[in-house]
């Protein structure tokens, strides 16, 4: 008759603690996460920060104003976050991208790919940067535009 190694108590405790604990930690964003994230945004010109900037974040869950610089609540999307910044002449319009969080692997693994669908539906499992820095550019004339005859612009 072969022989099982004799395991107490607290080995098989240990072990299924940390499989539970693994299971937990690796499962669905939407089980696990929160739909909501903090981000900083802040804006810079020609390398310098710029303060009172004002911009307008969406993406497929909202649109959220903001002043620069300032910590803001938006809530997560799988898509990007449009970042359209604007203030005396100088503007920015940028895409940031989300990227998939730890919970990729455990929704492969654990729920088949259904808590990746589910994920992409709630966002949760999603998280953009948390520090958005925007560089403006200053804004080129119209190029349309012809100044009167007779007077000369510098």
């Amino acid at each position: 008759m072969p022989r099982f190694p004799s395991w107490s108590v607290r080995a098989v405790y240990a072990v299924v603690s940390g499989a539970a604990v693994a299971v937990f930690l690796a499962g669905c964003g939407t089980l696990t996460q929160s739909s909501n994230q903090t981000l900083l945004v802040q804006t810079v010109l020609d390398y310098k920060p710029v303060d009172g900037v004002g911009c307008v974040l969406s993406n497929a869950a909202g649109r959220w104003f903001v002043m620069t610089p300032a910590h803001i609540t938006i809530k997560k999307a799988a898509g990007p976050l449009r970042v359209d910044c604007r203030k005396d002449g100088a503007a920015s319009n940028e895409l940031v991208g989300a990227r998939q969080d730890r919970t990729l692997w455990g929704n492969y693994v654990f729920t088949g790919g259904l808590g990746n669908k589910l994920d992409r539906e709630t966002g949760r499992g999603f998280e953009y940067p948390g520090t958005v820095t925007v560089l403006l550019t200053r804004d080129a004339p119209d190029p349309r535009y012809v100044p009167p005859e007779g007077r000369v612009v510098y």
